[in-house]
């Protein structure tokens, strides 16, 4: 079976990985994987340095970062991903029985929607969930409408592409993707994690990711404030702060984390944490903060708590581990002091199903000959 795989960025080439490895060594599969997006930004740590760091070849290359962060810049670069694309579809149009496409990014809803005409046949991860405070919402559920097969991550997301599609044929639960990386990743010590990057996790750290708000963007500046005031006002502790996604006003927020944290001894700006390196220390780490989709997914699984910020995530199932917080420095401060009270919140997750990647692989095999 000749399976791509679309990866536009650090975030969700983490959450492909066990796929990955599975289709790569499994002969029943010919793999290439279509590299874009952030991943050729040299911003944002040239990541393609990940893909092929990890063992794997990028097999297409297409040159699709935005110019700015400002709105005008982001519907650019949708339409010139879209004419990309439509160039690399026409060309390669044959060579593909089925495509990944995951999540909910822009540029990957561009290189879906430009498939469309030829018919290609894809196959969406992580659809069917909601997110009111980013666009991702729509651009998700359109990916979901021009896909052929579904691997959604809880029951619940199953349900809703049902409705969006008009029927349940070919749509999976088969749980979060990321969740396999915890099992079978081989994680950092405190020692190594210190060695690699000068961050030293015994102290008493919050892993911190924020992104803009890509439906009121216009108040990410106030936003960045606010999580900054916070920062400031919790000095007992370390700060792991990963720096955001190439959204909409990403760079009122970046920065100012810059401006103001660059030369801290208690803040630690990563641009790159990479999917090792991150979920060692989300193992490590007292709590997490931000609005990243990894703190509603993952963090369940180490047993932290997350104080997740704004609307972006609002929408978006989450266990009883995730408190949400509007984005106003009092109550975030609050929000820490009152988990620093709180007893464990166990290690359940509404996202696991007993290994996505595995089971991926064995639904494609046994519903090739009806794709």
């Amino acid at each position: 079976m000749r399976v791509a795989v679309l990866t536009s960025s650090r975030a969700d080439f983490g959450i492909y990985m066990p796929l990955l490895v599975e289709l790569r060594d499994d002969p029943f599969f010919c793999l290439e994987i279509i590299v874009f997006g952030t991943h050729l930004s040299e911003i944002h740590g040239y990541t393609i340095n990940d893909i092929i760091s990890s063992g794997f070849e990028a097999s297409h290359l297409l040159e699709t970062v935005p110019r700015c962060d400002s709105p005008e810049a982001i519907a650019s670069s949708i339409g010139e991903t879209i004419k990309k694309f439509s160039l690399f579809w026409k060309e390669h149009k044959s060579n593909f029985d089925l495509i990944f496409c995951l999540g909910d990014r822009y540029e990957m809803f561009a290189s879906v929607i430009a498939g469309i005409p030829f018919q290609l046949k894809f196959a969406h991860i992580h659809g069917g969930e909601i997110t009111l405070g980013a666009i991702d919402n729509i651009l998700r559920h359109s990916i979901t409408l021009a896909s052929k097969v579904h691997f959604a991550a809880t029951y619940a997301s199953a349900e809703v592409i049902g409705k969006l599609t008009g029927h349940n044929k070919h749509i999976f639960n088969v749980g979060s993707l990321s969740l396999d990386n915890i099992e079978k990743l081989k994680l950092l010590s405190l020692d190594e994690f210190c060695y690699k990057w000068k961050i030293d996790l015994s102290i008493p750290t919050i892993l911190t990711t924020f992104h803009p708000e890509t439906v009121n963007f216009e108040s990410n500046g106030e936003y960045a404030e606010n999580l900054i005031a916070s920062i400031h006002k919790l000095d007992t502790y370390q700060f792991l702060v990963t720096m955001p996604n190439a959204d909409t006003s990403s760079q009122i927020i970046r920065e100012r984390f810059i401006q103001e944290f660059n030369d801290s001894k208690r803040v630690v700006l990563v641009e790159n944490l990479g999917a090792v390196s991150y979920f060692s220390a989300m193992k490590f780490c007292k709590l997490l903060l931000g609005n990243t989709s990894s703190g509603i997914i993952e963090a369940a699984s180490f047993g932290k708590y997350v104080i997740n910020l704004g609307d972006r995530q609002k929408g978006r199932e989450y266990g009883p581990n995730v408190f949400h917080i509007p984005i106003i420095c009092d109550q975030i401060v609050n929000a820490v002091k009152r988990i620093e009270k709180s007893a464990n919140p166990g290690r359940n997750n509404l996202y696991y199903n007993g290994g996505a990647a595995n089971q991926i692989v064995k639904i494609l095999k046994t519903i090739q000959s009806e794709i």
